[in-house]
């Protein structure tokens, strides 16, 4: 926009409406683009001069309404009131007005060329909103803020009867007070007085710029400069002043303000700095200081005080420009500083000159004030000097000396009491500023004088202080007498002893020192001088040698007055040759040559006898000979020849001087080098042993001379052995070391050595000992039953020793091991008869103590021919033989070697190619089976005697298979106790032929006082042993047991046997009371069956007075709700009658019963105990539902090959799970309940084949 026509102010939280013109009275477009649009966020651009870019011609207000095509004049709209520019400040309420005349198309506000939307509150803009009347389409924004300055119209879009029309474009300007100005230098730099400092404040971020005013201490500063520049936003602005100022020292804590202010705000913003102005303290002043003088020693106060400034003064004390403190303190309320310290007054301080000095930082120099000191101090050292000893008679000269003291010192001198005046004093400037002070003072001694006292006295008049200092004078005269305690001359004494002279001196001052001296040299004794009284004495203590034989010792005695008195002896000494040498004529010598030794016996008191030793052997040597030695001694000079041999190499010939009068002798050696080729040492291993993979040292003892020598050694296989072996190497002593050592190393090893005198080689055995290995002769050894079983195991081992084999059995039962026998590496495990029991795995293990022992399994295969299995249930197969079903035929056989089968049918070899059948075997080890399956099975054709024959090499076997219809079971047989207790039985049996059918177990029992037989069907169905409970301690029970299945029951086990078995006596603990009204028959069941009775209520009591059924038998009461109606034999009915008053059931007989869930295995095994109460295994079936059997598998070969319910369980023999019956899936024979005539067996249908 060119221009802003009117612009009004609206201060912050209030609102302005403004009232646009009316549509007649609308000028002309502004230049430039329009917006229009319906929808909020929509950009549409129209221009001024009528030319448009949309399909349809928007009018701007009626004045243009000649440029456009009308759609009807009495409906086209018009604006009765447009919007201004407005003024707003930042968080006010902005109110534009625009009313609208006919309103008929979509009224919304444009900002800045952005559609804001037709809703009254404006999607994207929550402070945006439209409200008014009708026809009024006011825009408010609360709480103003810089991003709504813009230009906004207002427009309404099309409508079918008008065309759109914008309003003139209004400015919403904005208003923003300056944010609080600050001072854009150091306000924390102090200022110091009288310099110039620019004062900068800024006044950011305001719309329009800030104005801004400076003032110090309340009174505005004039000149300031200000300048604009941009703010921290877009359309704000920031405005700086400068000015330069003064610091006086007035200023200091003073205000410094500045002022920013703009039409927004009515009230400035106001910042207020603290002014601090540094100016310098007014300079010192010293306290204290008014004495003359000052003596050393004492501590002198120094106290200095400056007043003023800012800061306060920093103080400091130096004393002749050096510092001795800085340490101050501040008197804030008296507006000073003051600086104190402790002076030691020392000599050095004097004329010293102290100095206070006070300044801060508005200082320019620092201020003082000065005091020169005077300190008295005395000499610090007074000193005596000349010779204070001196001779009889002559005279002393001697000196004191004061070193400087202030004032100087007067000297006085003092020989014991008596004053010597005739001394001479001569004073010079000395250090600090002092005087030194020398008096000098001569004197001739006399004997008297001998240890009096010299005394200088220095007196100080300053500090009212002597010093003295004194030596005693010492006056010299010579000893008087000397004389010695030795021993006699004419006494020989014997080398090596201790002898002892004594020199005593008397006389003399001061006392004599004694000298000893040996031929004219001075001899320093071990023991000290002593002194007592006027005497003094000193021993020399001699260990006697050959030099002291006539040696004369003699003792001097002397002191400082320089006069000497002597006294002196001879002594007599025994002793042994004082020298041995031993001399050879050859250089070099070998072994077989002779040598000449010559030995020199040096000089002895009396004269030695020589003689001659090597080793253990003693030789006279020749003496050549004798003559007058040192010390008056003789020497004795003798020869030796020898044979000399290798083994004198390194030997010592020793010659020895032997003294007869001392009984004593010395000796010499003389070392033998005999050159020789290397010899092996006889203590030379000829064997070594070591561990595989140890490492293993091949022991070298090997001389020779010269020793270098060189050694080659060879393998076993004569090999050299290089040094790049990886596995041996030579050691610095030719020894050979073997690394990791294997059984391939053993062998003789050959060395072989040489130096430069020969060549010589021997041979070392090397054995390794490792730990065995074992092998089996035969993995696998066959034998025929009956006959001798060899089992050999070989073992590569060192060493072999014997009992170094055992045999083990690996096998689960005891078997009977056979005889062990060893020879050298192998073992031999006999065993004889050999049994079935015999096959299996044996451990041979060898053990030779040498790392772990090692073992290997050998198999014993025992072969016999084949045994087939023959038992009830393998001996009859049943099947429809309505040419449905499949029957399969199985024949299972034990036998080694392999056994193969054969199949005849009623006596005639089978084809077995025969479609009609089908054949395969199994075989897991030495269990073979064969299972025949005939198909589609018809009565005429099938119902026969198939004959299996199992054969191999050994012999054969023979089993007859009845293939017949479905029929009734053959009782069981085996029928037995297992376990009894006070109120239970465990019984066992074994399962006949099942007659095709899925056969059930019944067990009855009575006792003497029972009125009829109780039963007890077993679960699981095919269970082979049962627990029955609740029966009464110490009873006598029968009990037996027959077979049913869909057709029938079969007869009792064992020819209609019965099992008699007394229960035990009830223990105390376990008592049960019996209910009172119970009679004999109601007791039968367990504890758990009472309690389920008890809950049974009515029931169960009109039960118990029930005592019939169909077949006139009386029932075990605790079973009476499954009352057995149907025994199999009596009437056809196949169900169970429920005798309870309150309701009737019908049951389905306990083999109809099928558990949803496999019997668990513990329940499968065969001499397990199954404990159920009777109410539970006769299980109340309400729904009239057949349970299905999952526990039986239909597969046509079971996963494992034995069945440990079978009758011959209790030999050797063990019997598949499954018998012969069983049925391919789909035509399962165990049936259910019959239901219609062609669910019946083919036999009981009456149909013919």
């Amino acid at each position: 926009m060119d221009e802003v026509p009117l612009t009004f102010h609206i201060p912050v939280n209030h609102t302005v409406e403004l009232t646009g013109t009316s549509a007649g009275e609308q000028t002309g477009s502004t230049a430039g683009e329009r917006t229009t649009g319906s929808t909020a966020g929509e950009r549409t651009t129209v221009s001024t001069a009528g030319e448009r870019t949309g399909t349809r011609d928007h009018p701007r207000g009626s004045g243009r309404e000649a440029d456009r095509v009308p759609c009807g004049a009495q409906a086209q709209q018009a604006f009765r009131s447009e919007p201004r520019n407005l003024t707003v400040s930042m968080g006010a309420t902005a109110v534009l007005k625009c009313e609208v005349l006919r309103a008929s198309g979509t009224v919304q506000w444009v900002k800045d060329g952005l559609l804001l939307g037709p809703q009254s509150s404006l999607p994207g803009f929550p402070r945006y909103s439209m409200f008014g009347k009708r026809g009024q389409y006011h825009l408010k924004i609360e709480n103003a803020q810089l991003e709504d300055e813009a230009p906004y119209e207002c427009q309404a879009g099309p409508s079918e009867t008008s065309d759109a029309i914008i309003s003139n474009i209004a400015w919403v300007i904005m208003q923003i007070p300056p944010s609080k100005p600050f001072f854009a230098m150091d306000t924390t730099a102090a200022w110091v007085a009288g310099k110039t400092y620019v004062v900068t404040c800024v006044a950011p971020d305001a719309k329009p710029e800030a104005q801004i005013t400076l003032y110090k201490d309340g009174v505005k500063l004039t000149g300031v400069e200000s300048s604009i520049t941009s703010g921290s936003k877009d359309k704000l602005q920031s405005t700086r002043a400068e000015i330069t100022v003064t610091a006086v020292r007035s200023d200091d804590g003073r205000p410094l303000e500045c002022r920013a202010v703009n039409v927004a705000i009515s009230r400035p913003v106001v910042t207020t700095v603290t002014m601090s102005v540094y100016y310098p303290p007014e300079p010192p002043l010293i306290l204290g200081l008014n004495r003359d003088g000052v003596k050393a020693g004492r501590v002198l106060v120094l106290e200095c005080v400056s007043n003023g400034g800012n800061p306060r003064a920093n103080m400091q004390w130096t004393k002749d420009g050096e510092l001795l403190s800085k340490t101050w303190e501040e008197d804030v309320v008296a507006q000073k500083s003051r600086i104190i310290f402790r002076l030691m007054i020392t000599p050095a301080d004097n004329q010293a000159e102290l100095c206070c000095e006070s300044f801060n930082m508005a200082s320019q120099s620092p201020l003082s004030a000065t005091h020169k000191l005077t300190v008295f101090f005395d000499p610090a050292e007074l000193t005596l000097s000349g010779s204070f000893d001196a001779i009889e008679g002559q005279e002393l000269s001697l000196s004191c000396y004061a070193t400087s003291s202030n004032p100087p010192v007067h000297i006085r001198w003092w020989l014991g009491y008596k004053e010597l005046n005739n001394s001479v004093v001569i004073i010079e400037e000395g250090d600090n500023g002092g005087m030194t002070t020398m008096s000098n003072v001569t004197h001739r001694v006399s004997r008297e004088d001998n240890g009096l006292k010299l005394t200088c006295e220095a007196f100080n008049k300053g500090t009212r202080f002597s010093k003295i200092t004194a030596e005693k004078i010492s006056v010299y005269y010579p000893p008087q007498r000397i004389w010695l305690d030795a021993p006699p001359e004419d006494v020989p004494l014997r080398a090596g002893a201790k002898a002892t002279l004594t020199c005593h001196s008397t006389g003399g001052n001061p006392a004599a020192t004694l000298t000893w001296f040996k031929n004219g040299k001075e001899v320093t004794p071990e023991q000290r001088q002593t002194s007592s009284n006027m005497a003094v004495a000193r021993e020399l203590t001699l260990v006697l040698t050959a030099s002291d034989n006539m040696a004369t010792y003699r003792c001097d005695a002397k002191n400082k007055a320089k006069q000497t008195i002597s006294a002196d002896t001879k002594l007599l000494v025994h002793f042994t040759a004082v020298s041995m040498k031993i001399t050879a004529e050859q250089e070099e010598l070998r072994r077989g040559q002779i040598l000449t030794l010559e030995c020199l016996s040096g000089s002895s008191n009396p004269k030695a006898d020589v003689s001659w030793t090597l080793g253990p052997v003693s030789f006279q040597g020749v003496e050549q000979t004798v003559k007058k030695d040192v010390f008056d001694g003789i020497s004795v000079h003798s020869t030796l020849s020898l044979n000399v041999s290798s083994q004198h190499n390194n030997q010592k010939v020793i010659c020895q001087s032997y003294n007869p009068e001392l009984a004593e002798g010395t000796s010499t050696f003389y070392q033998l080098t005999v050159l020789y080729p290397p010899e092996f040492r006889p203590e030379q291993p000829t064997e070594v042993q070591v561990v595989e993979d140890d490492t293993a040292t091949i022991q070298l003892l090997v001389s020779a001379n010269p020793e270098e020598l060189s050694c080659f050694w060879r393998d076993p296989k004569h090999m050299l052995v290089k040094e790049e072996d990886l596995h041996c190497r030579q050691l610095d002593d030719h020894s050979l070391e073997i690394r990791n050592v294997t059984r391939k190393h053993a062998g003789v090893y050959t060395v072989k050595c040489e130096n430069d005198e020969g060549v010589n080689q021997t041979s070392i055995m090397l054995d390794v000992r490792y730990s065995p290995s074992v092998r089996a002769e035969k993995p696998s050894v066959f034998v025929n039953l009956g006959g001798t079983a060899d089992l050999i195991c070989v073992a590569d081992a060192n060493p072999i020793i014997s009992d170094m084999f055992s045999w083990k059995w690996l096998g689960e039962e005891e078997v009977e091991m056979g005889e062990e026998s060893q020879e050298d590496e192998s073992s031999l495990l006999t065993i004889l008869d050999v049994t079935r029991a015999h096959a299996g795995l044996y451990q041979c293990t060898a053990n030779n103590g040498m790392g772990l022992p090692a073992s290997v399994d050998v198999k014993l295969v025992v072969q016999f021919q084949p045994q087939l299995q023959k038992g009830a249930q393998w001996r009859k197969v049943a099947s429809r033989g309505d040419g449905t079903a499949t029957a399969e035929l199985v024949c299972q056989a034990e036998g080694v070697p392999r056994v193969d089968f054969s199949w005849e049918k009623n006596g005639r070899l089978m084809d077995l190619e025969n479609p009609r059948y089908e054949h395969d075997i199994v075989r897991e080890g030495s269990f073979h089976i064969s299972t025949l399956r005939v198909v589609n099975v018809s009565a005429g054709l099938d119902y026969a005697i198939f004959s299996c024959t199992a054969h191999n090499s050994l012999g054969e076997d023979k089993l007859d298979i009845q293939l017949v219809s479905t029929n009734h079971p053959d009782p069981p047989s085996s029928f037995g106790q297992v376990s009894v207790t006070h109120d239970s039985v465990t019984l066992e049996w074994i399962p006949g032929f099942d007659g095709g059918l899925r056969q059930r177990f019944r067990i009855r029992y009575h006792w003497r006082q029972s009125a009829s037989s109780l039963y007890v069907d077993v679960v699981p169905s095919d269970a082979a042993n049962f627990t029955v409970t609740g029966l009464q301690p110490d009873t006598t029970y029968s009990f037996s047991i027959n077979a049913l299945n869909a057709i029938g029951e079969s007869g009792y086990a064992d020819d209609n046997a019965v099992l008699t078995i007394t229960t035990k006596e009830r223990p105390e603990i376990e008592e049960v009371p019996l209910d009172k009204d119970s009679d004999a028959g109601a007791g039968e069941g367990s504890v758990v069956d009472r309690q389920k009775n008890e809950e049974d209520g009515s029931s169960q009591s009109t039960v118990r007075n029930s005592n019939k059924y169909e077949s006139r038998e009386k029932i075990n009461t605790t079973a009476q709700r499954t009352l057995l109606i149907d025994s199999g034999s009596e009437t056809d009915s196949n169900v169970y009658e429920s005798y309870a008053a309150e309701e009737s059931h019908r049951h389905y007989p306990a083999g109809d019963f099928k558990s949803s869930l496999s019997p668990l295995p513990e329940e499968r095994r065969g001499l397990d105990v199954l404990h159920l109460p009777m109410n539970h295994i006769y299980e109340d079936v309400r729904d009239e539902r057949v349970y299905q059997d999952t526990g039986r598998s239909s597969l046509p070969f079971p996963p494992v090959l034995f069945d440990p319910r079978s009758p011959q369980q209790k030999s050797d023999w063990s019997s598949p799970i499954y018998p012969q019956g069983v049925v391919r899936a789909g035509h399962h024979m165990d049936v259910q309940r019959p239901q219609r005539d062609y669910d019946l067996p083919f036999e009981l249908r009456g149909e013919l084949v």
